[in-house]
């Protein structure tokens, strides 16, 4: 194929009417209109000098014409640098001048902040609203609604996606055609995709979960989308009875348990319930089922991999695991230390090799030999195991773990007791420093609406149920947890709030 990526995705769609975006107003977008604009975008960015290989940073509302500018992307060659709409703009700054982006696409609310920084930095600057609007459409609107693909190979790079930096400057993860392309075609089989399928996307499209994995396995099957701006609950319900599968993070599936309106008769045509980028509790799963009838499919991914692991689909989904590895995806379990493989059962930090697996961090050559093995195992920096039937258990960060008095502690063992106790909705388990230990443990709660825990029973519990150096040595109770736009809980945020709170 001359552009792997475009040809496989967008190409094989060319000249159907078939619908692609069902939107919130009752608008549908076929196919051929999609493609259609996507083109027109292409035209805009090469007339306006990039060549493939050049950068395009976008932070954008998400909206059918924000997709498109990916797509126009694929074509044109150009590598797509979706960012996140929470970024101020100092973070900006740095995307924009890390990446070289020779355009950069904005929402026109942000225009004055962006220009001169765009300007410094030696980029042009187009603005895209929510109701698709801006500069960047009114240029497309003249242009030819066909784009001669340019041509690419599977290894040529499509995206940046940057981490989130928790711990230090971010690292553009650097994402080839065939990273892409492999695990959506992988994730079409194993979550058995069609082009009868209507998914129901609620997700935003800065990150892998909405953008490559949502919306290229709805490609890739021929499929079509309810496409939302966000999740609004009310909405989600009110467009459920059309969907056949969900894509969503634990946020999405606890808010629709709270509403009473989420029946078995709504969920009636579904045919999957997917969740990621964070875990989901234990007793989510068995109230959704026990709601529903259905057993969410919990999966496990990166910004630098895509997917790497999922529950099954014809078999026992378990809850507390991500399930097995992908269709050729090799993953082990190596001692932090060492990097040498462990036993089966034994905790350690999760390394993953395959198709999927970036290609490096872009301009930071020593991060990638630290992190990306010559022989292609990533070190994602998770810690988990593997049980005696294969399931993967995450049990948290390495840089989550706690070494207290010299002893490993890891938190999920400790949380998951304490999501158990009578009134607590979910908690998180940090390690802050302490004078005689090095680090101790401190446990943080959120109780369930209108409940207050009984601290000292759970303290009591948790005493019965763990080791004497894994005990909580404080429990607070905060009103929420905080999180970042995927739902994982940010810890490093409460480590930082909490660190002087066993100081002398």
């Amino acid at each position: 194929m001359a552009n792997p990526l475009y040809d496989r995705l967008f190409g094989i769609h060319a000249g159907k009417s078939t619908p692609f975006l069902h939107l919130q107003t009752g608008a549908v977008i076929s196919h051929q209109d999609f493609l259609g604009r996507a083109a027109q975008i292409a035209h805009v960015l090469t007339h306006s000098g990039l060549k493939p290989g050049d950068r395009v940073a976008a932070q954008v509302e998400k909206s059918p014409e924000a997709l498109a500018l990916y797509a126009a992307c694929v074509q044109a060659g150009l590598i797509f640098l979706p960012l996140n709409t929470a970024y101020t703009a100092e973070e900006l700054s740095y995307f924009i001048e890390n990446s070289g982006a020779s355009v950069v696409v904005c929402d026109r609310r942000n225009e004055a902040t962006l220009l001169p920084i765009a300007r410094q930095l030696g980029a042009a600057l187009a603005t895209l609203n929510a109701d698709g609007t801006g500069t960047l459409m009114d240029q497309a609107a003249g242009m030819p609604t066909s784009f001669a693909t340019v041509t690419r190979d599977a290894e040529d790079l499509a995206a940046f996606l940057y981490t989130s930096g928790t711990t230090g400057r971010s690292k553009g993860a650097m994402l080839t055609q065939n990273n892409l392309l492999s695990n959506a075609e992988t994730l079409v089989r194993e979550w058995r995709f069609t082009a009868d399928d209507v998914l129901l996307h609620a997700l935003p499209i800065f990150h892998t979960h909405g953008l490559f994995v949502a919306t290229n396995i709805t490609l890739a099957s021929g499929g079509s989308m309810i496409f939302l701006p966000k999740f609004d609950l009310d909405l989600v319900l009110t467009h459920l009875p059309q969907a056949t599968t969900m894509m969503g993070v634990p946020t999405f599936y606890t808010r629709l348990l709270g509403d009473e309106r989420f029946t078995r008769d709504l969920a009636a045509r579904m045919r999957l319930f997917v969740s990621g980028s964070a875990p989901l509790l234990a007793d989510t799963h068995a109230q959704f089922e026990a709601r529903t009838g259905h057993r969410i499919l919990e999966r496990y991914g990166m910004t630098e991999t895509n997917m790497n692991t999922s529950n099954p689909y014809a078999g026992a989904r378990r809850a507390g695991t991500v399930g097995f590895p992908l269709p050729g995806v090799d993953l082990k379990i190596t001692d932090p230390e060492s990097g040498d493989t462990l036993p089966q059962g034994e905790i350690g930090v999760i390394e993953v090799r395959g198709p999927n697996v970036f290609k490096g961090y872009w301009q930071m050559p020593e991060k990638t030999a630290a992190e990306l093995r010559a022989d292609g195992f990533f070190i994602t920096g998770d810690l988990g195991r593997v049980d005696e039937d294969g399931y993967v258990h995450i049990v948290g960060r390495n840089k989550d773990l706690i070494i207290s008095g010299g002893y490993n502690i890891y938190p999920k063992e400790i949380e998951l007791v304490l999501d158990q106790q009578p009134g607590v909705l979910e908690s998180a388990v940090i390690g802050v420093p302490h004078p005689d230990f090095g680090e101790t443990v401190l446990g943080l709660i959120v109780p369930e609406p209108g409940k207050a825990p009984d601290l000292e029973g759970v303290a009591e519990t948790a005493g019965q149920a763990l080791a004497r150096f894994k005990h909580p040595r404080r429990l607070l109770v905060l009103d929420e947890l905080p999180r970042n736009t995927m739902g994982k809980v940010q810890k490093n945020i409460l480590r930082e709030r909490y660190q002087d709170m066993f100081a002398e």
